[in-house]
Formats: structure tokens, C-alpha cells, sequence
């Protein structure tokens, strides 16, 4: 697989400062999946806005933005974004228990939360043609439409994500590292 330069302030196109900027700001640092995506503004920007739409804007708590997040991730076995989620799921405090649920793709502590994972994956994998089933079960453990469509806002991100760390092959970001995971398929 091609590895993709990571890009920064020194040589990212133009259009990508701002970005950089911005993601420094927020994070302390450039987070590697950025360094990446600056080699396209446009890219780096879209995933900038739907992050924060996802993260500040949707009826989701802490506990089911880490659901939705890191069901994603696991799916498409995505090296960076597992780990770099557990730790932002640290951040948003998280209980660990859930994180290494999702991590393990074992049992959520909560029928309503595992509803949620279940859905998100029916969503993911039939790229969004739920079964009228699927949708029922979805609404009898307590969500509705907005939260369906919500699941599609957090896909198209971590779509973004998860596509560039497989090309990019992004090495998970030194805070991150303590938090490695390797996908079922891979162990």
C-alpha cells in the first residue's frame, strides 16, 4: 500500500494553513490523520465540519457518539481511529467498559447502547438500506429519525477517516499509542 506524506505548516498547500491551524489548536498538536489529509484542503476541511457536527450538534450523549464512532471504526478495522477514539472517549469520560466493548465486540452494558451499535452496523454494512425491521427495533429502544439520520452524519466521517488511515497507512499518533488495537482479522 502507498504511504502518503504527511503534510505541515512548512508545506501543505495554502489552502490547508488555516486547517492546520485549527487542528493545532484544538488538539496541541497536528494529529497525524490531518498531516494527511492537508495534501487535500478540501478533504481536511470536510472532515473538520462534519467532526464538529457530529461531536457538538446531534442528540447523541458522550457514551453514543463513542458508540457510533467506534462501531464505524471497528467495522472497517481502521488501525488510527480505534485508538485515537478510546482516548477521546477518555476525554469525554467515557466509562471504559463501553470503550472495551466496542474495542472487543463484546456486549454493550446497556440494551439501549448495544441498539445503537447494532443499528450503526446494519446501517454501515448495508450502506444504508436498513430492513423495515431494522428500523424497528431502532425506534422500539428509544430513537428515531433524527438519530437515523444522525448515524448517517458520523458514517460520512468516519468514512473520511478511516478511507485515508487505510491509503495513508497513518501510524497512530504518539498519545494514542498506549491505546493500539489490531482488528479480529488481523490477530
Amino acid at each position: 500500500m502507498a504511504k502518503f506524506e504527511k503534510l505541515d505548516e512548512t508545506n501543505a498547500p495554502e489552502a490547508s494553513q488555516p486547517l492546520i491551524a485549527k487542528s493545532k489548536a484544538a488538539f496541541g498538536r497536528l494529529p497525524g490523520l490531518h498531516a494527511v489529509m492537508a495534501r487535500a484542503p478540501s478533504l481536511l476541511d470536510g472532515y473538520q465540519v462534519l467532526h464538529r457536527l457530529f461531536a457538538e450538534e446531534t442528540s447523541f450523549d458522550a457514551d453514543e457518539k463513542t458508540v457510533v464512532w467506534q462501531t464505524i471504526n471497528v467495522y472497517h478495522e481502521c488501525h488510527y481511529c480505534v485508538p485515537a477514539h478510546t482516548g477521546i472517549a477518555k476525554m469525554m469520560k467515557v466509562d471504559d467498559a463501553i470503550s472495551n466493548a466496542l474495542r472487543d465486540e463484546t456486549p454493550l452494558p446497556s440494551e439501549k447502547l448495544e441498539a445503537l451499535r447494532t443499528f450503526t452496523l446494519k446501517m454501515t454494512d448495508s450502506r444504508g438500506n436498513p430492513t423495515d425491521a431494522d428500523l424497528e427495533a431502532f425506534y422500539a429502544a428509544g430513537y428515531g429519525e433524527q438519530q437515523v439520520l444522525e448515524i448517517v452524519l458520523g458514517i460520512a466521517q468516519k468514512v473520511m477517516s478511516n478511507y485515508t488511515n487505510h491509503l495513508a497507512e497513518t501510524p497512530v499518533d504518539a498519545p494514542m499509542q498506549q491505546f493500539a488495537w489490531t482488528p479480529k482479522s488481523k490477530r
